[in-house]
């Protein structure tokens, strides 16, 4: 990856679109699965989402094998696709950008009141 694609991001363009030219080929069912996961495991991105690509590539490869053993969805991922998510992100209470944008501004904000006061 050269530097001109970590800046432009292009590269995560690229994968993203491998990613969903294979999910493409997935039965619907898992298809319909891929779509839960990646909306489950975004919000547990970084500022560019560079932390879930092996992620996203492991649960869709977990996903095209269990379509082509013939599985269900619900025989691998069982009925909790947010939990499996969560599981995958790294567990309960995993941060989220939500959290990280909290916490900085919460520091920005103790910063400036601290100058004020001082």
């Amino acid at each position: 990856m050269s530097f001109w694609e970590t800046i432009t991001g292009s590269d995560l363009t690229r994968e993203w679109k491998a990613f969903e030219a294979r999910a493409a080929a997935l039965p619907d069912d898992h298809r319909a699965a891929w779509e839960q996961i990646k909306g489950h495991l975004l919000p547990h991105a970084d500022f560019t989402g560079r932390n879930l690509m092996p992620i996203l590539d492991a649960a869709l490869g977990l996903l095209e094998e269990t379509a082509a053993d013939g599985q269900g969805v619900r025989e691998v991922l069982g009925d909790d696709v947010r939990g499996f998510c969560t599981a995958l992100a790294g567990g309960e209470g995993a941060r989220t950008y939500r959290d990280r944008w909290r916490e900085q501004l919460n520091r920005n904000v103790a910063r400036k009141l601290s100058r004020l006061g001082g």
